[in-house]
């Protein structure tokens, strides 16, 4: 199989896998919190890519630059999911999972500036188009007939996650090309719990789901489980190819998170939002090519 068929493939699993994760944490967010969606799910992905190291053998030499960016990519991952989930909160799922595109335009641009990759020319016209069609979702249509110029609720917040996630998905292809893709997952992973473990403990954040019904439990647990498989997919692509051609085809995320939101959340959008919203994904896979 060829490298790019392969590169193809792992940007299709971390859409799927990211988009099932992004919806389910926008349900769950509503009911128990941001921090505790995130929390409990980020603690049982990591467990369950333990399993990996019992069918692929990976590298545990780590260069001292790579255990300085560990750390900061953990943060950074973390930092952009709390955001990410806040928006969910208080926002409408598919208009949020619309402006989280912009995580791809971050992300190219970061690898412009600082790791010498370009764009082709419809990469560069795909990069636009999200920037319009986010510019379409995210704003409050009804008000600004009213003459009152407003963001949608929760837009904001989904705006600075996605630029945390620019500068994530930056840092993981660096140290994902020095260790290899498993290693990469597990140690960020791994920083990920002790990050949100220290900020529960910090900033007095409840972790318990004592009151909790065991379906939902369930289903944190398994949506931390997606999401796991989702980064080590696109960690192994970024073994292969480069962040500005996978990071495109991943970021369609929304069309698997929007589809769910319209199917069993019964999102409503406004015309000029859901033109965004299909310009924005359509700009994500012209960026492919």
């Amino acid at each position: 199989m060829s490298t790019s068929i392969i590169s193809i493939l792992c940007g299709l699993g971390g859409m799927l896998g990211w988009g099932i994760y992004d919806f389910l944490g926008g349900v769950y967010s509503k009911q128990i919190g941001p921090f505790k969606s995130i929390f409990w799910s980020q603690l049982a992905g990591t467990i369950s890519l333990f399993a990996l190291l019992f069918v692929f053998t990976a590298r545990f030499d780590i260069p001292v630059l790579i255990i300085f960016l560990i750390p900061v990519a953990a943060i950074v991952y973390s930092v952009g999911y709390l955001f990410f989930f806040r928006g969910f909160e208080i926002g409408n799922v598919s208009i949020v999972a619309a402006t989280m595109n912009l995580w791809a335009v971050f992300t190219m641009l970061f690898a412009y500036l600082f790791m010498g990759q370009r764009l082709s020319t419809m990469q560069s016209l795909g990069v636009f188009m999200i920037i319009s069609g986010v510019t379409l979702a995210s704003l409050n249509w009804n008000e600004i007939k009213n003459h009152n110029f407003k963001l949608s609720i929760g837009v904001k917040e989904t705006a600075i996650g996605a630029f945390f996630f620019g500068v994530f998905w930056n840092i993981s292809e660096v140290i994902s090309e020095e260790i290899g893709w498993l290693p990469t997952t597990l140690f960020v992973k791994l920083g990920i719990v002790v990050f949100l473990l220290l900020f529960s403990f910090f900033m007095k954040r409840e972790l318990s789901m004592k009151t909790t019904s065991a379906k939902t439990i369930r289903m944190v647990l398994l949506m931390g489980c997606i999401e796991a498989a989702a980064v080590a997919i696109v960690n192994y692509g970024l073994t292969i190819g480069d962040a500005i051609l996978i990071t495109p085809i991943a970021s369609a995320l929304s069309i698997v998170t929007i589809t769910l939101a319209i199917l069993f959340l019964k999102d409503t959008v406004t015309k000029f939002q859901g033109a965004g919203m299909i310009i924005a994904v359509a700009g994500i896979i012209v960026t492919g090519f």
